[in-house]
């Protein structure tokens, strides 16, 4: 139970892949579930963002995702399925890189399977804004930043420059 320090941009272990957890570390993921909540929750009340945080950005390298959005979830040794062809583009933006927005193309559908706390199997359907929160958090676990799936080299701005990305109506 610690807020710990998320990576930022440019630390080599952030494009490292996560090891799978195994059955016989089940004991040792509450303490990590509890270290992510907080360092996320902290994250929060600096920022008001912040919904999912994965595993490998406060340097553990496990493949975990802990979400928050009205409940807690906890995504162990999870994998992403059924993608769909369809996608979408979102200013993607990240703990990592507090200040900067990424554009993105996300899948605008997909399914997700993992464990649960308990090492049960379970499956959710995904689609939009949570269909692109898991991938980006999914993309953490195999070393993957927003920043390398922009969609061209215009496709970066700083928080405070939104407003000028935006078509004006």
């Amino acid at each position: 139970m610690t807020v710990r320090e998320i990576l930022q941009l440019g630390n080599p272990q952030l494009y490292e892949r996560s090891e799978h957890v195994t059955f016989s570390e089940l004991d040792s993921i509450s303490e990590i579930v509890d270290d992510l909540h907080d360092t996320m929750m902290e994250f929060r009340r600096k920022y008001s963002v912040g919904r999912a945080i994965a595993a490998p950005q406060i340097g553990i390298m496990k493949r975990i995702i802990y979400m928050h959005i009205d409940s807690p979830t906890v995504f162990i040794n999870p994998t992403l399925m059924n993608l769909s062809d369809e996608l979408f583009e979102v200013w993607d933006d990240c703990m990592c890189f507090p200040d900067l927005l990424v554009r993105v193309r996300r899948h605008k559908h997909c399914s997700i399977e993992y464990r649960d706390e308990e090492w049960n199997l379970k499956s959710l359907d995904l689609e939009d804004d949570l269909s692109e929160l898991l991938q980006h958090e999914y993309d953490h676990l195999d070393g993957i930043l927003a920043v390398m799936r922009a969609i061209d080299g215009k496709s970066f701005t700083y928080k405070n420059q939104l407003k000028l990305h935006t078509p004006q109506t």
